[in-house]
């Protein structure tokens, strides 16, 4: 209720900005006057039911400060920036008050007649109020026969001791002492109380008997008497020995949750001037039928024999964020009702067998952030109910038994393998490890009964061996995200991982370094529904990649050149943000396509944006037109008249053009013989310059022995005397021990031509992109065109554009692609030949500055 109305609240704040209105009403029920620099209290409607003051000047509050509000059931007068009187019987005129609440505000006066005339208040909101023993000496709550619940913490309160109209208050289920300055609690003074049962009785943080000497016999059972659902006692600084006299103390009193966090209890890790608890710490609650146990935040560092021997009725037990790093044997006997334990953030670096020994009933082991590296094989075998392990952040590298429970958590671990063992687990979490064979995946995907597999954060990239399809017919919910499974999937491995998975609904493959997805990796999983792909280096998706089921897809944040509206058509929604789209006419369907879909589209139009051309850099795909890229539309006008043309074109070509491409080989032998016959059989020489070289051939050293089957062969004459060239390349020419760059920019000036034969390995040796950026540079200074790029391979002009010292020669220049048909081979050198020897008409530079630029640059 107060959540809602708190958010009811921030809305009419928005709703009136500066606060000029004097008052607001919803319904005439709520009335807020929150922040209004208030002095008294406003006249509102009689049928208010909720009145809120807080942050205001009240000062004084009588009799006749309300009205008669018979509906009033919340009244807010907490956090007056002013000290705040309250008179005799100044409610009076709101008898039907539930709530009241003067929290935070410093109450200067409160006469003991208050809160008379309140006959149904069921709560009493006095804390951080500045009040005294007084309120509790003095008989304020008198006649407050429904009061169930009455907040006095963050006061000066020094005495517990209560006034005799405290035991008429019999509908009081839970008061609040926490944070005072009580040193101690006796039976005397709570003596009124006895006979009534809390659901909570707070005493946290006071100092509790920490600070004064107590005479326990002489000061009994502070809780005689009475039942109490949860009692806090945290944060007072006991030690073993006053949790030990408190335990006898209050020996007998039914206690259903004794929360005592944040005690100094132990010696902590590397001391030993505090003693750890002992079977007698706790000796005294055997009777109290103590169900759960709140002992975290201390400092414990030895968990010691039979500790919590008399705890016989325990089921919860708390032990984290202490400093546990020994389980003594037998720790834990006499816990045969136990359900629930709770070690983690210890210190804790080994399991042994005997560790969790008479924990019978035990369904809930949390482990997690402790410093575990090794676990003995039988440290769970007598947990026979267990039903969840929590063993996350620890520093496990391997596990020998894993136990056969529902769910197993083993997150952010060292793992390296899993053990081959019989697995019966529903949910299991193994993210942030370091698992790299796909073995393990397919052996968790064997697992009957699995629903849930995470293993995220891995490192699974490795399929050596083939396998046996899993035919899991349970899991739905697959994580694999921060994987590696593009390194098994490139060799062709373990692309039937998914087979099998008839009933997975969820998938995650992203950032897995993704750039293709094998064909049909998904045709199993006709039950899917959610996948995600982003982050990865897609950069086209085949059609038919994704099963009909599917209704929601990620593939933000990939390499998307052009993709096909068709592939989303069965989706609900799609995220496709921050992809590389090249917006040219193959992208007109997508773009239309995005412009009418119902599909849903995740993120901003700024984030489907163009990457290319530059001229449409960063600009959103939903502001890109595509005019004038409709082929029909071009073509109509010129239909007719091409007709014709191309119908006689193609009648006096087809056999000659068909003749030509067939024995085109052929065809440049007899070429070639024809040419010798007319000027003669002996290859025509360079004619002789100022160069060294005829050219300097530029290539990676990882393609040498391609280079020279196809090249220096047929061209340097140290090859063959039948060659016409004198080429300069790297592994023969450049001088040993000298500045690689001083000897990449003596080749390229000291020789007529500076061919490049660019390919993949090319593009990734940092030297031969060095040298291609010399070689234009010498082309600008000799206004030349000195360099020819010969492309090899399966290299797009985009992937040449990529590379930034590239990327102006493929825009403004010509370059040669190597054939690849076997009988285009003769008329390729022919025609690099013809580049080399070829005479530019360009304004050399004197040859003496350019020797003088060599020598300055060596």
């Amino acid at each position: 209720m107060a959540g809602h109305l708190d958010l009811l609240v921030g809305v009419v704040l928005l709703a009136s900005p500066g606060f000029g209105i004097s008052s607001c009403s919803l319904d005439a029920r709520v009335a807020l006057y929150r922040f209004r620099n208030l002095t008294q209290i406003p006249q509102v409607l009689n049928t208010t039911e909720r009145l809120l003051l807080s942050f205001n000047y009240i000062r004084t509050v009588t009799t006749t400060s309300f009205p008669f509000l018979e509906q009033l059931q919340l009244l807010e007068l907490g956090t007056q920036f002013t000290p705040l009187t309250i008179d005799r019987e100044a409610f009076r005129n709101l008898p039907n008050l539930r709530i009241l609440d003067l929290g935070q505000s410093q109450v200067s006066f409160l006469h003991p007649d208050a809160f008379q005339g309140l006959p149904h208040l069921l709560e009493l909101r006095l804390f951080a109020c500045g009040l005294s023993d007084a309120v509790l000496r003095d008989g304020y709550f008198r006649n407050l026969n429904s009061l169930s619940r009455l907040d006095l913490s963050f006061n000066k309160i020094h005495s517990l001791s209560l006034h005799p109209s405290f035991e008429e208050l019999s509908s009081l289920k839970s008061i609040d002492f926490s944070f005072n300055q009580a040193r101690a609690v006796c039976e005397s003074e709570l003596r009124p109380l006895q006979g009534k049962q809390f659901s909570f009785f707070g005493l946290a943080d006071n100092n509790l008997y920490s600070r004064v000497a107590v005479d326990w016999e002489a000061c009994g059972n502070p809780f005689r008497n009475m039942v109490l659902e949860t009692l806090d006692v945290s944060g007072n600084g006991w030690n073993v020995d006053i949790t030990g006299n408190f335990s006898r103390a209050i020996g007998g009193s039914q206690t259903t949750s004794l929360i005592l966090t944040h005690h100094v209890m132990g010696s902590g890790f590397g001391f030993s001037n505090l003693r750890d608890p002992t079977q007698d710490t706790f000796a005294g609650l055997a009777r109290s039928s103590v169900l759960h146990l709140d002992l975290s935040h201390g400092f414990i560092f030895s968990l010691n024999r039979r500790l919590f021997e008399t705890l016989k009725a325990l089921k919860f037990l708390n032990l984290a964020h202490n400093k546990i790093n020994k389980i003594v044997d037998q720790a834990f006997y006499g816990l045969d009702k136990l359900q629930i334990l709770n070690m983690s953030h210890n210190l804790l670096g080994e399991l042994y067998n005997s560790d969790f020994y008479g924990l019978p009933e035990l369904t809930y082991v949390d482990l997690q952030k402790n410093h575990i590296g090794i676990i003995q094989a039988q440290t769970f075998r007598s947990l026979e109910k267990l039903n969840m392990l929590d063993l996350r952040d620890n520093a496990l590298k391997t596990i020998s038994a894993i136990p056969s429970i529902p769910t197993i958590l083993l997150g952010n671990n060292k793992l390296v393998s899993l053990p081959n063992i019989r697995l019966t687990a529903k949910f299991i979490q193994l993210s942030e490890n370091r698992l790299e064979h796909l073995d393990d995946l397919y052996f968790l995907l064997r697992v009957p009964q699995l629903q849930i597999l995470i293993l995220s954060q891995n490192r699974l990239s490795s399929c050596q061996q083939s396998h046996t399809p899993s035919e899991n017919l349970s899991l739905e919910q697959l994580f694999l995200e921060g994987n590696m499974l593009q390194l098994a999937w490139e060799f062709g491995l373990c692309w039937d991982v998914f087979r099998g998975l008839s009933r997975l609904q969820i998938l995650y493959l992203n950032s897995n370094y993704l750039n293709f997805l094998p064909p049909g990796v998904f045709s199993d999983l006709t039950a899917l529904r959610i996948l995600n792909l982003n982050s990865n280096r897609l950069t086209a998706l085949a059609p038919g990649s994704f099963p009909a089921s599917l209704e929601i897809l990620d593939v933000s944040k990939n390499q998307l050149l052009s993709p096909d509206p068709h592939l989303f058509a069965s989706l609900s929604v799609l995220d496709i943000t921050h992809n590389k789209f090249i917006c040219v006419c193959e992208l007109n369907m997508f773009i239309s396509w995005l412009n009418q879909t119902n599909v849903t589209i995740f993120g901003s139009p700024e984030d489907l944006y163009c990457m290319y051309p530059d001229s449409f850099f960063g600009v959103s795909l939903y502001s890109v037109s595509m005019e004038g890229c409709d082929e029909e539309e071009m073509l109509k006008s010129l239909r007719f008249s091409l007709f014709v043309v191309w119908t006689v074109a193609l009648t006096l070509f087809l056999v000659a053009t068909l003749g030509v491409t067939q024995f085109r080989g052929l065809c440049f032998l007899c070429y070639q013989a024809a040419q010798r016959l007319v000027f003669g059989d002996h290859p025509q020489g360079t004619e002789p310059d100022t160069y060294k070289y005829d050219a300097y051939l530029c290539f990676s050293s990882k393609d040498f022995e391609w280079v020279q089957s196809a090249l220096l062969r047929h061209l340097d004459r140290q090859y063959s005397d039948q060659n016409r060239f004198n080429l300069c390349f790297e592994e023969r020419d450049f001088v040993p021990g000298e500045n690689h760059i001083a000897n990449i920019q003596a080749a390229v000036w000291s020789s007529r031509k500076i061919v490049c034969v660019v390919s993949r390995h090319f593009l990734r040796d940092g030297w031969c992109l060095e040298a291609f950026s010399h070689a234009q540079s010498r082309c600008f200074s000799d206004i030349s065109s000195a360099l020819i790029m010969v492309v090899v391979g399966s290299l797009t002009q985009y992937q040449l554009m990529k590379h930034q010292c590239l990327r102006g020669f493929v825009q403004k220049q010509q370059y040669l692609k190597w054939p690849e048909d076997l009988q285009d081979v003769g008329w390729f050198l022919s025609k690099l030949s013809q580049h080399i020897v070829k005479k530019e008409k360009e304004k050399k530079k004197d040859e003496n500055i350019v020797m003088q630029t060599l020598a300055t640059i060596s």
